[in-house]
């Protein structure tokens, strides 16, 4: 598995890629015959106090785990974000093998896939009476592919990406929808309305 570690003016020394390097491929071996990448991230953490651990490992084709956590140390920020994303895979282990057949993944994306994003910053037009724009700036634009399942799995990819909304192509119906966390911590689901 390919891991990458980098430090947003963080220095991540040796003792501590040596512990990301080793228990992400124990996560990796534990529960995947063949995972294809992860990166970990520490940046410092609010008001420069303590760090914080981004963690995104690509373990199947189609499959994005995603855990963060701060602490005040940065062996203990990436335990917390490691132990949220093997919390997340003991969690849905058995639907994943029984998608992806018993385990088994698909041929790892080429280099090109799954990484053309453009970052595009558009100017907003002031109101030239007081200064204040009418509308927020667009600052990314990221191309995407929408995976195609059930409502389900659309639910359980939400929870292992660690993002608030996915849209999704509905097995069922062929349509659009989206699926998305609900500040009360409840799931919300957006499906277009059919014609008649």
């Amino acid at each position: 598995m390919d891991i990458r570690i980098s430090g947003h003016q963080v220095d991540t020394g040796m003792a501590l890629k040596e512990h990301v390097k080793e228990r992400l491929q124990a996560i990796a071996d534990k529960y995947f015959a063949r995972a294809l990448s992860a990166h970990a991230t520490f940046h410092k953490g609010p008001h420069d106090h303590g760090f914080r651990c981004d963690i995104v490992a690509h373990v199947m084709q189609g499959v994005i785990l995603k855990g963060s956590a701060d602490a005040p140390d940065a062996h203990f920020s990436f335990d917390g974000a490691s132990n949220k994303i093997e919390k997340q895979l003991r969690r849905y282990m058995r639907r994943l093998k029984d998608k992806h057949g018993n385990n088994v993944p698909a041929a790892p994306p080429s280099l090109d896939e799954g990484f053309d994003a453009g970052y595009t910053v558009f100017e907003s037009h002031e109101d030239e009476d007081d200064g204040i724009p009418d509308n927020p700036l667009i600052i990314a634009e990221t191309k995407v592919d929408i995976p195609q399942s059930s409502v389900s799995d659309a639910v359980m990819m939400l929870d292992l990406r660690n993002t608030n909304a996915l849209m999704f192509i509905n097995d069922a119906t062929g349509t659009y929808n989206m699926v998305y966390r609900r500040q009360d911590g409840s799931i919300g689901w957006v499906e277009p309305k059919r014609a008649a």
